[in-house]
């Protein structure tokens, strides 16, 4: 999904807050980061302000950010919930992974031999 691009079968809070859940897994946001203010936020997403309180209330709810009465928004500093965040997204990923295969026919054979074939072959990563 591009910067200010979003799908239209997917509320835009959802969406904001997956956006900033890759954002932390990727380290553009670390533990302890603050977020912009929601109407920075706002802006910078070409969103309404409330959008943006609404996903801030969904990150904080699941304890991804915790905010602090007069100094705004900030990303958790627990080691473990970002960690469980991280493990979360990967099995999530990984489930929709499996179903498409599945629904395509694929074996679990099928699918660890296509993943390390494109691991080693096509991504040119390392086993």
């Amino acid at each position: 999904m591009r910067k200010n691009e979003y799908n239209a079968s997917l509320p835009i809070y959802l969406q904001l807050v997956e956006r900033i859940q890759r954002q932390i897994l990727r380290r553009e946001r670390n533990p302890g980061d603050k977020l912009p203010s929601v109407r920075e936020m706002a802006v910078e997403s070409q969103v309404n302000p409330n959008t943006v309180q609404r996903t801030y209330s969904e990150l904080e709810r699941v304890g991804i950010v915790e905010t602090r009465r007069g100094q705004g928004t900030f990303i958790t500093e627990d080691k473990e919930k970002l960690e469980n965040l991280r493990n979360e997204l990967r099995n999530r990923q990984i489930g929709q992974f499996v179903e498409a295969m599945q629904e395509m026919g694929f074996s679990p054979r099928e699918m660890v031999d296509g993943l390390l074939h494109y691991l080693n072959e096509e991504a040119g990563g390392e086993n």
